[in-house]
């Protein structure tokens, strides 16, 4: 069993308390980098370094008078440190502190999602080993087509969720740079070796040119990769909701001793956890495209893009991580029905063979147009008759002259369409 989902991890990383230090951080680097420099006095950058400190209260205290958060913040550590707080921040603007903690912040997010990914890719491992053999029928447009096997469809997933771990770490690669060149830039006030100094301590990049404020495409990147991580999970949940339907029921989220499905009918086992999965990918989608919106900034930067990242950056992290733990343990726990696949599977009485009856055909000789009439005619029957596929095609004087009953036996094998799969696995290291 999957453990309970807790918010533990995303809301430290979200919480003020993170952000504030992340900030506290970047000034301390900065004033290490210029008592280096020889721009602060070395005796004052000790000082600041053993007395910088703040508490999330007294900021708020202060923020509701000043009505600027990094003015708070400076403030606070300021009544800390005393007389020396004049060294802090000094030459940099309140972007270079908010950016580049911004990038920290979602690298460690991105690093959270990342580990969710690896373990839903344990769990889908596991799951496509156990039925790696399972048949079952292979849809499309929701109509039977060719036998597949179930743990084929898990490994199938694994493949996107690799890739889903290559966009991520990618995303977090690009959103791990910082900038510390001043108002407009131009490091006007601030030697280009500080920016150097910090990001390098802070395992950054330093952004090779920027406005007040780093480039929002960035940003954006990152968003939409929470976004296809989140249509990853629609996507798998979607069709864990579809097998769990009453007509097909191959395979069922797991229905715990006491959970009740509906006050009003007792008998229903939903998939609601699915169902959660799939509706929360929507926000996500939604505050990717406002991500994209946040890209054209006014000149050198305006800040309507900064009331949006409070809201859609820690959601949208917040959210995927509870997807993808919500997705795993669905996945783990899922019941698997491989006696009602094959009876869903038989439904067509043969009529899922009917490639290799066509191909056979057109092995003895038949062109394709005559193979093809020949063996429509007859599923077209099966369809509307009722009766069993290969019996019919028995009886079409057409089919008995090229394919002997013994023949047509041979095409009618279940395992036959699947004979390759070993081979697919093997790919995977499986």
């Amino acid at each position: 069993m999957i453990e309970r989902y807790t918010l533990a991890e995303m809301e430290r990383i979200w919480s003020a308390g993170n952000k504030f230090q992340k900030w506290l951080d970047i000034e301390l680097a900065a004033v290490d980098a210029m008592a280096e420099l020889g721009l602060v006095p070395a005796s004052a950058a000790c000082t600041i370094r053993e007395k910088a400190c703040f508490d999330v209260g007294r900021i708020g205290e202060i923020e509701a008078v000043v009505d600027h958060d990094v003015i708070a913040f400076l403030t606070c550590v300021g009544e800390n440190v005393g007389p020396e707080s004049r060294f802090i921040h000094l030459g940099l603007t309140s972007s270079d502190i908010v950016d580049t903690a911004l990038s920290l912040l979602m690298r460690e997010a991105g690093e959270q999602i990342e580990k969710r990914l690896i373990r839903l890719r344990e769990v889908l491992i596991t799951r496509a080993r156990e039925h790696r053999h399972t048949l079952m029928i292979g849809r499309t447009h929701g109509v039977h087509a060719e036998p597949v096997t179930f743990g084929l469809k898990m490994l199938f997933w694994v493949a996107e969720v690799d890739r889903d771990l290559e966009r991520v770490r990618r995303a977090v690669e690009n959103i791990s740079v910082g900038k510390l060149s001043g108002p407009v830039g131009t490091y006007s006030s601030v030697d280009p070796r500080v920016e150097e100094y910090v990001t390098a301590r802070l395992g950054l990049k330093a952004a090779p040119v920027s406005t007040q404020v780093l480039s929002r495409d960035r940003h954006a990147e990152y968003m939409t990769t929470m976004a296809l991580v989140a249509g990853s999970c629609e996507k798998f949940a979607t069709e864990i909701r579809s097998l769990q339907r009453t007509e097909l029921l191959e395979a069922e989220e797991y229905f715990k001793p006491g959970q009740k499905g509906s006050s009003a009918m007792p008998h229903k086992r939903n998939p609601i956890t699915a169902e959660r999965v799939a509706g929360l990918a929507r926000i996500v989608r939604g505050n990717a495209c406002t991500a994209m919106e946040d890209m054209a900034l006014w000149h050198e930067r305006d800040i309507t893009h900064s009331s949006v990242e409070r809201v859609i950056i820690p959601d949208s992290t917040t959210l995927v991580d509870y997807m993808l733990d919500r997705l795993t343990g669905i996945m783990a726990n899922l019941l698997v029905y491989p006696e009602r696949m094959r009876k869903n599977m038989e439904l067509t009485r043969g009529l899922i063979f009917s490639p290799r009856v066509l191909l056979a055909l057109r092995e003895r000789g038949l062109t394709t147009e005559e193979a093809y009439d020949l063996v429509q005619a007859n599923a077209m029957t099966c369809w509307r008759g009722g009766r069993e596929f290969k019996d019919l095609l028995r009886e079409d004087p057409g089919v008995t002259a090229v394919l002997s009953a013994a023949e047509l036996d041979e095409l009618f094998d279940y395992n036959y369409p699947v004979r390759r799969v070993d081979e697919i696995f093997r790919r995977f290291g499986l």
